[in-house]
């Protein structure tokens, strides 16, 4: 099989290598280094691995995905360490999940490491988690599960501690030609004109100092992340290696971190050059000739028409929809679906074979990625509307329900991007305010106003994981997002996390909370860091507000357990079928989910989403009968849906 493999797809790898190295002298002996490196991989490949090697490639261009529903977590903050989080696996198992994303854990520098994605070595797991064997051991117990493992692939830099980098501050040679690194500041400087700063509040411009080499090196991102030089093919080669490594670790999806940024070409933004498609190609090649059950999945946070590029058979099956996870914020502020909506109509379709990742939250923030052209046939100023998008999400906009932390404002533009747990930036805890200051005072209109928050908040809530889990792919939960969970302002006074926002929302995991909800119990177990809704940590109604809050996450966490099961126990939500409908009331998202004929009624689900607080009366365009599979409610002949605030309905025409 390997060499079926080797003869169909070689002169594909051959030809995006030739486009990346094709000028050099030895560029036939890189080749044959590849090849060995091929043939090792598979030759040390376990049984079980080649197993799903055969799977895969007998599947052929079946679209996989269909059934799948994900979840991403930090090991320390879910479980602890890898070998506690086997047994986690019954809990992920009864929310459905068989897609675990694992967000990085591999060896990193101390203190601050970019939320770990300043690799250090892409073969020693971090001790505080266990080492590289249980990484192996959890990757068979998840597929004894009927789970897939994905990890990050960091390969756009690694660390200034990584064995490359060290080698290049001693001076050697090979290993500085394994980064960018200028002896002159003028030079460095005229890179620099063209490219964009990702971290303004942190650091300016894209280069660092570093006396030990000398010069300046290209760090995109921190001064202690060293981008790769992909130029040159040692570089290629090496984290070839390292990918055909974590393969036969037993992973099934690499992330690919930051892909967006792996080519460099002077005079421009270094930023989706054709060259680094050329590259990711490269990268997939190798992977289906020697690890054909091994995916790829597009981490561009980029401009939408920037993402559906990476996404393909031949590079990224599995692509992020941060168009999506934006615009469901966006929808949710204006309470209008006028920019969602239209966005969808335009922008949905994918490749076949390939799948969007769609999700609510997830580790990083959130950056408004709408296209300013698709605002524009809207009728919405771009600049202006994301300027009102993080003032309404960081609680600076009169009236909003949000409570997140601006990440990387930029002082010249006054832009920036949003942090927060999805509960925090939905209301919940301004609820939770609320509650606290009324219970305090004993004041029952505050209490009751409290209960409206809340019951809005939670609402508004279930609305965007269900209408998640409706769409087509792979719907991605964050974790502890289906408890409900709130900001934590902790990290403000953690020096090694003070200076990222991001840690307001990668939250340590209450298991006594959650079990309580597995059993069925609202009831207060425990204590909650989610009780702490101020810097000054007042807790003196601490009992009765945690008893307040787990009833709201309850019901959070209940809303969300119904929807998957609904999405489980109905065929048509594992189809790609989708068909995106136009509305005069853009209050209501409407879509229809399709099997096999979707003129067929028994082939099609009807959804309607209500992204407004005001119940919506919606026409409809004939009389209708059927049962909506979320609530087991009937409609017999209506001639009008009525929509309450923030519902859906996944209506099975009789």
């Amino acid at each position: 099989m390997y060499l079926s493999r080797f003869n169909a797809l070689m002169p594909e790898l051959q030809k995006r290598l030739f486009a990346l190295y094709g000028s050099r002298w030895d560029f036939y002996l890189l080749l044959q280094r590849l090849v060995n490196l091929m043939e090792q991989t598979v030759a040390s490949r376990n049984p079980a691995l080649l197993a799903r090697d055969a799977a895969a490639e007998a599947r052929g261009a079946e679209n996989p995905h269909g059934s799948e529903t994900g979840i991403m977590l930090y090991v320390d903050l879910f479980s602890g360490s890898l070998a506690a989080l086997e047994e986690k696996i019954p809990y992920l198992q009864q929310l459905g999940i068989t897609y675990v994303h694992l967000m990085p854990l591999f060896r990193t520098p101390e203190g601050d490491n970019d939320g770990g994605y300043a690799v250090s070595s892409y073969r020693e797991v971090n001790p505080a988690l266990g080492t590289i064997t249980d990484l192996a051991r959890i990757a068979e117990r998840f597929h004894d599960a009927g789970m897939r493992l994905v990890l990050d692939f960091v390969f756009n830099h690694t660390s200034d501690e990584h064995e490359w980098a060290l080698a290049a501050k001693r001076g050697e040679e090979k290993y500085k030609d394994y980064y960018r690194i200028f002896p002159d500041k003028t030079e460095a400087e005229e890179w620099n004109r063209t490219l964009r700063e990702i971290f303004p509040d942190t650091r300016r411009g894209s280069f660092t100092f570093v006396e030990a080499v000398q010069g300046w090196v290209w760090t995109t991102f921190n001064s202690f992340q060293w981008d790769l030089n992909y130029a040159n093919p040692e570089v290629f080669l090496s984290m070839c290696s390292e990918m055909l490594a974590l393969s036969n670790l037993g992973v099934d999806v690499l992330r690919l971190d930051a892909l967006a940024f792996v080519w460099k070409e002077k005079g421009t933004n270094c930023e989706n050059l054709p060259l680094a498609h050329s590259l990711i190609q490269a990268f997939r090649y190798v992977s289906m000739i020697a690890a054909p059950s091994l995916e790829f999945k597009s981490e561009a946070i980029v401009h939408p028409d920037e993402v559906i590029r990476y996404i393909a058979v031949n590079e990224c099956t599995l692509s992020y929809n941060p168009l999506q996870m934006a615009l469901f914020w966006e929808a949710v502020a204006t309470r209008k679906t006028t920019l969602l909506g239209y966005s969808l109509r335009k922008r949905w379709s994918t490749p076949p074979s390939c799948s969007w990742v769609n999700y609510i939250r997830c580790h990083d923030d959130i950056g408004w990625t709408f296209s300013d052209e698709d605002a524009r046939d809207c009728g919405i100023n771009g600049f202006h509307h994301r300027q009102f998008l993080n003032k309404f999400y960081t609680g600076r906009f009169e009236g909003s329900f949000a409570r997140g932390e601006p990440f990387q404002l930029n002082p010249e533009t006054g832009d920036c991007r949003v942090c927060g747990t999805m509960a925090s930036l939905a209301g919940l805890e301004q609820a939770l305010e609320v509650y606290s200051a009324g219970l305090e005072a004993n004041d029952p209109a505050q209490l009751n106003h409290a209960e409206l928050l809340a019951s809005m908040a939670v609402r508004r809530i279930g609305m965007m994981c269900t209408v998640l889990i409706s769409l087509p792919g792979i719907p991605l939960l964050y974790a502890n997002d289906e408890i409900g969970v709130l900001n934590d302002y902790r990290y403000r006074s953690d020096p090694a996390k003070k200076d990222d926002s991001r840690w307001v929302h990668r939250i340590v995991s209450d298991w006594e909370r959650i079990e309580t909800f597995v059993s069925g119990s609202e009831g207060k177990r425990g204590h909650s860091h989610a009780v702490v809704v101020n810097d000054d940590n007042r807790t003196g109604t601490c009992v009765a507000v945690d008893e307040w809050l787990s009833a709201k996450q309850f019901e959070i966490y209940s809303r969300l357990k119904r929807s998957l099961s609904a999405r489980a126990a109905d065929s048509r939500m594992s189809g790609f079928g989708v068909h995106f409908l136009s509305l005069t009331d853009q209050r209501v998202l409407a879509f229809e989910r399709f099997s096999g004929d979707k003129s067929s009624r028994k082939d099609r689900l009807r959804i309607w989403a209500n992204f407004s607080d005001q119940a919506v009366a919606l026409p409809l365009p004939e009389r209708t009968s059927g049962t909506d599979l979320l609530t087991g409610t009937q409609l017999e002949g209506a001639e009008v849906l009525v929509l309450e605030p923030y519902r859906v309905i996944w209506l099975s025409e009789d």
